[in-house]
């Protein structure tokens, strides 16, 4: 079975030319198939604010209307995805940037909440994922470049998280590759003390993570981060947790059952 390696990045390093060429060239000594997922939430704002659209968050969670749809698609599809995909071709690796949208690979639909309405954000079924196209690319030797964004099957692009992106297209190919899934955070990994380096957790399992959780030493946006992850995780797929800088070297956190 062959290997593949899903990378997810955002935050500091997207915003960061340093350190994201940095890490793209550590993405290309990754052994066996690579995908790269990426976000943007952080420039995305920032274009909100020049073009003077309101950035508004729930919860960590980015509202999501008609204008604001304008913002993210402009950024997480056009400047952010095919800025990537130009630094990847200067270092000799033949890239292909992707939406949800081309080649219908990532169908979704809006969010559905009891007493929020998140606006154009989407969620999807993993079961959707046109997986035969991304298998398709993969085996033409190009690399796969997600921005976070699917489509509503009915002409309108959807805000989608990074994270969950990333475990679902991870999840769709555990059947067919030996995936393994690469969160990238501004941290070493899990720290026990956010603040403490040194507090890395080098495993972590899930009853540990719920052991984490209900004592408040994990909490707010790591939470979803995790989720995910463990999604993954039971899915069948490798799951580590590390800072993009260390992609390369054997530090982090992996997750275990």
């Amino acid at each position: 079975m062959d290997r593949l390696t899903v990378v997810k990045i955002g935050g500091q390093v997207i915003d960061d030319t340093v350190k994201l060429a940095h890490v793209l060239s550590g993405f290309l000594k990754l052994e066996g198939l690579k995908l790269l997922v990426h976000g943007g939430g952080k420039k995305a704002s920032e274009m909100s604010v020049r073009l003077g659209v309101k950035p508004r968050l729930v919860e960590g969670r980015r509202i999501t209307d008609e204008e604001s749809l304008e913002v993210v698609t402009m950024v997480y599809g056009g400047l952010v995805n095919k800025t990537i995909v130009a630094q990847l071709q200067s270092l000799g690796e033949n890239a292909i940037g992707l939406s949800g949208a081309d080649a219908n690979v990532i169908p979704a639909h809006k969010r559905a909440h009891a007493s929020i309405d998140y606006g154009y954000v989407g969620d999807f079924d993993v079961k959707d994922i046109n997986t035969a196209f991304i298998k398709t690319i993969l085996h033409q030797d190009i690399t796969p470049v997600f921005c976070a964004l699917t489509h509503d099957r009915k002409g309108s692009m959807l805000n989608t998280n990074a994270d969950t992106l990333a475990a679902g297209i991870a999840l769709s190919l555990a059947d067919a590759f030996d995936v393994t899934l690469i969160y990238c955070f501004e941290k070493a990994g899990v720290l026990l003390d956010i603040d403490d380096e040194s507090s890395l957790l080098e495993q972590l399992s899930f009853s540990h993570y719920q052991q984490l959780k209900r004592s408040g030493a994990i909490t707010d946006g790591m939470i979803p981060k995790l989720d995910n992850a463990f999604n993954a995780s039971k899915g069948g797929v490798n799951v580590t947790i590390k800072d993009a800088l260390n992609l390369n070297e054997d530090i982090g956190t992996a997750l275990t059952s």
